[in-house]
């Protein structure tokens, strides 16, 4: 199996709310809409999103009225002093401030209108020095 790209499906009560919460604060773009759905990419390595209606018909019936809870979307970023302080001055409705973890994980979250948490990230191995991404996940193939 080659992976080629992740999408994360949100079943959402307002789509528009959410689609605009992400384009807005977190730099997703529209790839393609229709009623009921969004499809939001970004040009990095970001995971692509897709917004649906709850209810809507193109879901098997026992996921209709299922709708984004109990889950984290984790962006892992560069610069996250800066990318807090960038949403905060834009009034992007921040629910945890950042913090850091003992283990070198410095976060924060931040919530949109449909509930959907998501937690911006960046990895510290040792005080003033960035993690890379092969000392947190391990070797990449």
């Amino acid at each position: 199996m080659n992976v080629t790209t992740s999408t994360l499906s949100l079943t959402v009560a307002d789509v528009d709310a959410s689609l605009d919460f992400f384009r807005t604060h977190l730099g997703y773009r529209l790839a393609m809409a229709a009623d009921g759905f969004a499809s939001l990419t970004r040009d990095d390595a970001a995971a692509d999103i897709v917004l649906l209606r709850r209810g809507i018909d193109i879901l098997p019936p026992e996921q209709r009225e299922q709708q984004a809870a109990g889950l984290i979307l984790a962006l892992t970023v560069t610069g996250i002093e800066a990318e807090e302080q960038r949403l905060r001055e834009a009034g992007a409705p921040i629910t945890m401030p950042l913090r850091e973890e003992p283990w070198g994980e410095r976060l924060f979250q931040l919530t949109d209108p449909n509930g959907v948490v998501v937690q911006l990230v960046e990895w510290v191995a040792a005080v003033g020095r960035v993690a890379q991404p092969e000392e947190v996940h391990g070797p990449q193939p």
